[in-house]
């Protein structure tokens, strides 16, 4: 009732939604649940605060002396004269550090940032361009490689289960392969390949910041922002800096699994202390609304979760006893739970409360995992998820509510559809 009550009077009235879920996890934990302000605040993700703070902090940095536009000049004079291929060069790109075995916050928080502003150079729809890097990033989610896979296979043989590595891979990468032909055809792409020869055009006097949240106008391309007329400007010390200090973070979290948010931290604060003029009001660019709304409601849901609400739910669905309702509804409740909090911890919980139900046989064990996994991890579009946040927070503060909104939606259509149809393609045919 209170997750509800949040997102109601979030809706409605200009308040911030994680600032709500914090007063309704305070007022619950102490007034109903009996605890301290400290057990309350337990579940308050630290982690995520960190990530974030690092993160915006690291890259308004690089916003404000240039290093990204540097980049994007760069990358313009590679790509040249195909935005229809652009988006798919976003999902490729994304998709490479969670198939090398970083999880999708680490991947994302390093490279949308670059991924969306190359986008908006080219004139694409920034709801594509987020789409396309958020499920490129979740297709390589249960690489052999990745730690998702390893958690969800420990927890399938700690109950006497098995999946194979492949069906989990395969299945997953699948599914998000075939979201990402959706986006493209929904949100541009069909735009882009009608007007391949106009873009291309476009591209090469230079695309300077279309339109950020529908399809993009050729004719808005300013001159000014040629990749091939313009020459690209000498690399200063802080901008060198700047792109080692970039490099570096992305080494150390991406193979060395250091905590990236204080890394990125870290080196925002060495590289602020070294340049100082150079970096004037970036600090300013630190995203504290995406900050609060995703700590406020990923408490809530960690309180939730804490009190036993997923668990009362999960044993109420096991017991029904009619096995395919009983499957959709288990897939159902890892997505919309997942929505609003952690899949990694979320999958560690959900095999477990499914166990008793799949020692019935009436539904096979692999596909109905795999289409857990999916479920549970195809909703980290929703903006409440760290790769949501982190993509989210890439936007222009003006684009920013609308962005949210058509992410929330996005993500509410994820946790409906995903079900629906794992459920269909993976679960019913074994049951046939």
């Amino acid at each position: 009732m209170a997750l509800v009550f949040v997102f109601v009077v979030g809706t409605i009235r200009p308040v911030n939604i994680g600032a709500l879920a914090l007063v309704a996890t305070f007022l619950i934990g102490t007034l109903v649940a009996g605890e301290s302000a400290e057990d309350v605040l337990a579940g308050f993700p630290a982690d995520v605060f960190v990530l974030l703070v690092g993160v915006t902090y690291l890259f308004g940095l690089a916003a404000a002396n240039g290093t990204i536009e540097w980049i994007i000049d760069r990358a313009m004079l590679v790509f040249g004269d195909r935005p229809a291929l652009v988006p798919w060069l976003l999902f490729g790109f994304s998709a490479v550090p969670t198939l090398l075995g970083a999880l999708g916050p680490a991947g994302v928080a390093m490279l949308a940032p670059l991924c969306l502003r190359l986008a908006e150079r080219y004139g694409l729809s920034r709801r594509m361009s987020a789409l396309m890097v958020m499920h490129g990033s979740c297709l390589g989610n249960f690489s052999p490689l990745n730690g998702l896979a390893i958690i969800v296979q420990k927890a399938a043989q700690a109950n006497g289960l098995s999946v194979s590595s492949a069906a989990l891979f395969f299945g997953n990468a699948a599914y998000n392969l075939g979201l990402a032909v959706v986006i493209y055809a929904f949100f541009g792409g069909r735009r882009l390949l009608r007007e391949r020869r106009v873009l291309r055009a476009t591209a090469a006097v230079g695309a300077g910041g279309g339109p950020a949240t529908g399809g993009a106008s050729p004719a808005s391309a300013p001159a000014d922002g040629a990749a091939e007329e313009r020459p690209v400007r000498a690399l200063r010390a802080d901008q060198a800096a700047t792109i080692l200090v970039m490099v570096g973070v992305a080494v150390g979290a991406l193979a060395f699994e250091i905590e990236i948010g204080f890394l990125a931290l870290t080196s925002a604060v060495v590289l602020h202390t070294v340049f100082p003029s150079r970096f004037t009001g970036a600090d300013k660019k630190i995203v504290w609304s995406v900050v609060l709304l995703i700590c406020g409601i990923t408490s809530l849901v960690e309180a939730m979760e804490h009190w036993g609400t997923v668990e009362v739910l999960g044993n109420g669905i096991a017991g029904l006893g009619a096995p395919l309702l009983t499957a959709f509804l288990l897939c159902l409740v890892g997505a919309v739970t997942s929505a609003f909090g952690s899949s990694v911890g979320l999958l560690g919980v959900l095999i477990p409360l499914a166990a008793p139900f799949f020692a019935a046989g009436d539904v096979r064990v692999a596909p109905l995992i795999v289409a857990l996994t999916i479920c549970a991890t195809v909703v980290d579009a929703m903006p409440f998820s760290s790769v949501g946040a982190l993509t989210l927070a890439t936007a222009p503060e003006a684009e920013r509510p609308s962005l949210f909104r058509f992410m929330l939606g996005w993500g509410f259509a994820m946790a409906v559809t995903a079900p629906v149809i794992t459920w269909s393609v993976l679960v019913l045919p074994g049951t046939a």
